[in-house]
């Protein structure tokens, strides 16, 4: 039997989910990753409803981004459609187009507990600043009407226009925003978002990158809830530290790290 042309990109999802439970963003099975190939047009996905620690690489979906299965026996997560919009109009269009090929979802405690607040989460330290130089952004409440029309594909639509059009309670907490090919918030610089009500949705340049990057998340926002305690008051960072901290590791002159 000939090797799939999906294999390597199975293993890389099977792996990445498995970093789920490994890094305690989830419990059962309350989350899922998909890792992505923009030259194939497919992505692969963790299926639907199975536990991380019976979780086989042969169980992965693979799928294209008209949302047919094309490899796989199982269902895919229920929210493929949200993985599939995100891989259309952020990987393959737009100022990020090239720079996602993993995307992931979790329901990480302290994330999910802003979400649920509809609370977008302040830029109070270092530790923020070198991911991301702008607030982790909370969607707006998802209205009745997509629910009903298509729960999962328009949770997607709504991450989307959230930035392009970010909601006043995030523009309130930032600066002005350099809008570039009709993203106010360029999805590649800010690799995470909270919808509201529901929980957090990250992504990066492979499927491991965007674990970490729920991993950091769910990190940050335990400490800006954390700061909050000790200083309900507390201010957001100065804007020249930001700048320094995220630049030094994503900018044109960055030197942090070994490349």
């Amino acid at each position: 039997m000939s090797k799939s042309p999906y294999a390597q990109l199975k293993e890389e999802a099977w792996a990445a989910n498995l970093e789920i439970p490994a890094r305690n963003l989830a419990i059962y099975t309350w989350g899922n990753v998909s890792a992505f190939d923009p030259d194939k047009g497919v992505f692969a996905i963790k299926p639907s409803g199975v536990a991380y620690d019976e979780l086989k690489v042969e169980d992965i979906v693979v799928l294209d981004l008209d949302g047919n299965k094309v490899e796989g026996s199982m269902r895919p997560s229920s929210d493929t459609p949200t993985h599939l919009e995100l891989y259309r109009s952020f990987a393959m269009s737009g100022p990020s187009k090239g720079k996602i090929k993993g995307i992931t979802h979790t329901h990480s405690p302290h994330a999910t507990a802003w979400a649920q607040a509809g609370k977008c989460v302040p830029l109070f330290g270092t530790t923020h600043a070198d991911h991301s130089a702008n607030p982790v952004l909370c969607t707006e409440l998802l209205n009745k009407e997509a629910v009903a029309a298509d729960y999962e594909l328009e949770t997607g639509k709504l991450i989307v226009e959230s930035f392009k059009n970010p909601p006043k309670k995030f523009l309130g907490l930032c600066g002005n925003l350099q809008e570039r090919d009709g993203f106010k918030l360029v999805p590649h610089e800010n690799p995470m978002v909270l919808v509201c009500g529901h929980g957090p949705f990250t992504w990066g340049e492979s499927a491991h990158k965007s674990v970490y990057n729920a991993a950091v998340l769910e990190e940050v926002a335990r400490m800006a809830f954390v700061t909050l305690q000790v200083n309900p008051n507390a201010a957001q960072l100065v804007d020249y530290i930001v700048d320094k901290h995220y630049q030094r590791k994503h900018g044109k002159n960055a030197y942090y790290g070994q490349n």
